[in-house]
Parts: structure tokens; C-alpha cells; sequence
């Protein structure tokens, strides 16, 4: 059972522009940050509709310390702060990073600790595995053509950028990381990444035919990742393990991350989420 959550929270209206309402929360120290001052951070949402995912209603979600979305709080202003984009995992949405894994509450305690203050963004991917499918969409389009250019348009900093992301979205980020389409970013996290390094001829939901798997394999791109900071999570008790074992021996230069006691499940995905979002914030400075 979840523990109950020591924040206080008060809902704000946000301007014409936004879709939906914004969220403050103010959190106490965790063990994670001792000593820690927490600080606001500010949940706004909205949506597009995309193009890229043929015309569906693409809701996202943006977090913020400082009231940097626009609620006239003290602290940085958005065109100050720097992003890390999450991409979900499958079944997922743009709700997943801050609804389960409560990544706003990481960040408040994390910037309180004085570490950089950035935003974290997320966008609905769908089950498209963040790469073109023959059905029309491509999700990482929708990323750099529509949801970026958003939050530039907010004020946030988009030649500062992060990408992270687990399980699909983990292999998502590797590969948006690889393929060198994001001017400006800094640094990429894939948590318990679903990579493999053959294309399984079984299932046709990740990669749409073996040519699909070779013009998006991440084994073969690891040699575009040599100059980027990189950290690799896994848990020991993961299916995936062996597959991201193997995957992480063969990345160029150094990377973070490792492999500790834990699923492919939400509670180690929190668990290891402040080291994470600490390797963001260092490398977004």
C-alpha cells in the first residue's frame, strides 16, 4: 500500500493557453534529501493535437520548481531552466513519471538540496515504441517538431535538454540520444531500458519488420553515445537484465548508473529516481 503522501497541495487556474490546472505541492523532507528544504514545484498540463500521431489529442504534462510556469512565484523564470523530457513506458502516459513515480516531488527536494533547477516534461508516445510506425505516426517527431517547440514557446530553455525514460521509453530516449536530433542536449537516462540486440521475428508491436529493427537498433548506434554522459539502470531480478548487461558492456567511454536488487516494477523505479534525476540536474548546470 502507498504510503500517504506529507504534501499539501492547492490547485491553481492557469491562464487561457493551458488545457488544464496547475498543481503546486510543497513537500516535506525524505529521506532521500536529508536535511533538505523542499521547494514549490508547479504541475501544469495542457495538450496538442498532433500530426506526428496522425491527428490524435496528445496531453502533456510539465514540472517546474520556482513557479516558472507562470504563476508569479519567486524563483527562476522558465526561459532560465533547462529540461529533461521523460518518455513512458508501454501503457503508459504523460502522467506516468508524476502520478507513479512522483518524479515533482524528487525534484522539489533535490533543487531544495541546491542542486540545478530544471523542468521535467512528458508527452502521451502511445505504444509506438518513440520511432515512425507504418500505421502514419512517429513519436519522436512528435517530440522535436511539436512538443519541444511547445515548450520553447513557454519560455523553458529547449537548447538545454535531457532526455530519460524506462522500459520502452528507456529504449526511447537511447535512441532519440543516438540519432543526434536534438540540438543541445546534455546528458540521457534509460531506467531498466527494453533494448535487444536481435529482432524477434514473435512480436510485431516494438519494431514493424526487420528492417524497422535495423534502422532503429540502439546496439548498433551505442557508438554515437561516446561523448555524451549516459547513466544505465537495471534491476538484478529484471527479464531484462542480461539483454541490458550487454547493451551497457559495449557503450563507448564512461556511464553511470548500474545494477542493484530490484523488478521491472514501479517501486524500483522509485528507488533509484533521485540518483537519476541528481545525474540530470548535474549535467544540465
Amino acid at each position: 500500500m502507498e504510503k500517504p503522501n506529507p504534501c499539501r497541495r492547492r490547485f491553481l487556474v492557469l491562464g487561457a493557453g493551458a488545457v488544464a490546472a496547475g498543481l503546486l505541492a510543497s513537500c516535506s523532507a525524505a529521506p532521500g534529501y536529508p536535511g533538505a528544504e523542499p521547494v514549490d514545484v508547479e504541475l501544469k498540463h495542457g495538450s496538442f493535437v498532433s500530426l506526428y500521431r496522425t491527428g490524435v489529442t496528445t496531453e502533456w504534462t510539465v514540472a517546474a520548481p520556482g513557479g516558472a510556469t507562470g504563476t508569479g512565484a519567486t524563483g527562476p523564470t522558465a526561459a532560465q531552466l533547462p529540461v529533461a523530457l521523460f518518455l513512458h513506458g508501454m501503457g503508459g502516459d504523460n502522467g506516468m513519471v508524476f502520478d507513479d513515480l512522483r518524479a515533482h516531488e524528487e525534484l522539489s527536494r533535490y533543487v531544495g538540496q541546491g542542486g540545478t533547477p530544471f523542468a521535467i516534461a512528458a508527452a502521451d508516445g502511445g505504444n509506438s515504441w518513440w520511432h515512425r510506425r507504418t500505421d502514419g505516426s512517429d513519436t519522436q517527431s512528435m517530440l522535436l517538431q511539436e512538443f519541444v517547440p511547445l515548450l520553447a514557446g513557454l519560455g523553458f530553455d529547449a537548447g538545454r535538454t535531457a532526455v530519460f525514460g524506462l522500459s520502452m521509453g528507456g529504449f526511447g530516449a537511447l535512441l532519440l540520444a543516438s540519432q543526434h536530433r536534438l540540438p543541445g542536449l546534455r546528458a540521457v537516462a534509460a531506467m531498466s531500458p527494453a533494448v535487444w540486440s536481435q529482432y524477434d521475428t514473435a512480436r510485431q508491436d516494438n519494431f514493424d519488420s526487420a528492417a524497422d529493427f535495423a534502422a532503429n537498433d540502439v546496439f548498433a548506434l551505442r557508438p554515437e553515445l561516446e561523448l555524451l554522459p549516459k547513466r544505465i539502470d537495471c534491476g538484478t531480478g529484471d527479464n531484462l537484465l542480461y539483454s541490458v548487461r550487454d547493451y551497457a558492456k559495449g557503450l563507448p567511454g564512461e556511464h553511470s548508473g548500474g545494477f542493484r536488487q530490484g523488478g521491472h516494477d514501479e517501486q524500483y523505479w522509485r528507488e533509484i529516481l533521485p540518483d537519476v534525476i541528481s545525474f540530470l540536474g548535474k549535467h544540465l548546470g
